[in-house]
């Protein structure tokens, strides 16, 4: 695990939500992480909507990263986690 990929989900949504959504499987092509992009710009969420939304901004991380949207993101996650601003 790394500290920024997209976030693990139990294997059993991971199979549904794989049948349910085209490319959700290609999230899985990078170390999942503590903190990602979907979490400092989503808000929690547990419907099939809200996971579909999730995999664009993991898709997005997926084909950016790097070490700048890396230390983006942490900060972002500071910012979430220590001065309760922006997504929950």
């Amino acid at each position: 695990m790394a500290f920024v990929g997209p976030r693990p989900e139990r294997p059993a949504f991971v199979e549904e939500l794989g049948r349910i959504i085209p490319r959700y499987h290609d999230r899985a092509c990078v170390k999942p992480g503590i903190t990602g992009w979907a979490q400092v710009n989503y808000p929690y969420g547990a419907s099939v909507e809200d996971a579909r939304m999730k995999l664009a901004y993991d898709l997005y991380y997926v084909r950016r990263r790097s070490l700048f949207l890396d230390l983006l993101i942490l900060v972002a996650t500071i910012r979430v986690v220590l001065l309760q601003e922006g997504a929950r």
